[in-house]
């Protein structure tokens, strides 16, 4: 048992290699923040660095050198806040019944490639939820699939993230949707055409191709969520423009975090960040793009699907291996592998007992949206 995983070695690493392939949408889409060699533990921080937009100025012909601009770098703090784990247990009995047939090494190969699979799309869904209900702006119709016509929808919703100042030729911008939304965009006959599309993938692979400088990827990640009871709110006050903090009274009913308002006079649709209270709904960054009147009606959006379009800087992922205390833990082996092209990082322990060996599958991460303004949600 000293050397259990060192055999197993190159199973753990196919399962990690299959896996980190298959986490399809949200993700492979954000920045990943990993490290295979540190430890951490539950609460600890990842601390990195953000520099702020430039001022411009002139140039004023001089003998002396100019000073310069100071400059500030801020600090960016994530908290590795959720630990995950899954326990794989065998006897002496069960690796005999199996190696009749099978064989321990095949079906141990797959159970750690489902134990991966389990955490990855555990973290899928909740980053997905996360980005979605910290995004600045929404597209589409509550409750209908876009794409049911034509591709206009990507367009759209990338306006949204270009108004908010995202690049957009640094081919790192996603739009992340569920199966239904794919299965219409699939079904243009736009993108089906070779001459149109400028590629067979989608027609013989079904492959979605890159569109208006955005990636395509689908996601069973993505989630939905569920309209408040909120009704016949109006604006108290006159929030001007880039204001995220809404005050409104009047009306009765909740508005949640994740749910859609629309303000007369005002085109866009806002995802609330900060349920209503005291008065007062929070929407995310850059806020307000144009000035509201007292007493114009909120219009509180319904049930949708958050699919989501966002940039590579626009969330972050952090994982490391969990720490251990001083001498170790009652592992016999253990390994820490971290998929080339994910880079999620999972350790596998072993464990033995009384006739009886435990596998133990775990992580160690956090995930946090930095740039709501280079997030929006494209509604189903």
């Amino acid at each position: 048992m000293a050397n259990v995983l060192t055999d197993l070695a190159a199973d753990i690493y196919k399962a990690a290699d299959i896996v980190g392939r298959e986490l399809v949408g949200v993700i492979p889409s954000a920045t990943i923040n990993s490290d295979a060699t540190n430890r951490a533990a539950q609460g600890d921080t990842i601390r990195s660095f953000a520099t702020r937009s430039a001022t411009v100025g002139t140039v004023s012909p001089s003998m002396t050198i100019p000073e310069g601009t100071d400059q500030t770098v801020d600090n960016k703090v994530m908290t590795l806040s959720t630990t995950a784990s899954v326990q794989i247990p065998w006897t002496g009995e069960d690796m005999k019944h199996v190696n009749n047939g099978a064989g321990f090494e095949t079906i141990y190969g797959d159970q750690i490639q489902q134990a991966m699979r389990a955490i990855s799309n555990q973290i899928e869904g909740e980053v997905a939820t996360d980005v979605a209900n910290n995004a600045s702006r929404a597209f589409g119709t509550a409750g209908t699939t876009p794409f049911a016509a034509n591709f206009g929808d990507v367009a759209e919703i990338r306006q949204i993230l270009v108004d908010n100042g995202m690049p957009s030729n640094d081919g790192m911008a996603s739009i992340v949707m569920n199966s239904l939304a794919g299965t219409n965009l699939r079904q243009l006959a736009s993108l089906q055409s070779v001459n149109t599309a400028g590629s067979s993938d989608l027609l013989r692979q079904g492959t979605l191709l890159d569109l208006q400088g955005l990636m395509i990827k689908e996601s069973a990640g993505i989630a939905t969520n569920t309209a408040g009871t909120g009704a016949n709110y109006l604006i108290n006050g006159t929030p001007a423009v880039g204001e995220t903090v809404i005050p409104v009274d009047t009306g009765t009913g909740t508005i949640l975090v994740g749910n859609l308002i629309a303000i007369a006079g005002d085109t866009n649709k806002y995802l609330v960040t900060g349920a209503l209270a005291g008065g007062n709904v929070t929407i995310a960054a850059p806020g307000l793009r144009k000035a509201a009147a007292n007493n114009a009606a909120v219009t509180h959006g319904g049930t949708h699907t958050g699919n989501i379009a966002f940039h590579k800087a626009a969330v972050e992922v952090g994982m490391r291996p969990m720490a251990q205390p001083a001498g170790g833990d009652a592992a016999v082996d253990r390994i820490t592998v971290q998929d080339p092209v994910s880079g999620l990082v999972f350790e596998v322990a072993a464990y033995k007992g009384y006739n009886k060996a435990m596998f133990d599958v775990s992580c160690l991460y956090g995930y946090k949206v930095w740039k709501p303004e280079f997030a929006a949600v494209l509604l189903g």
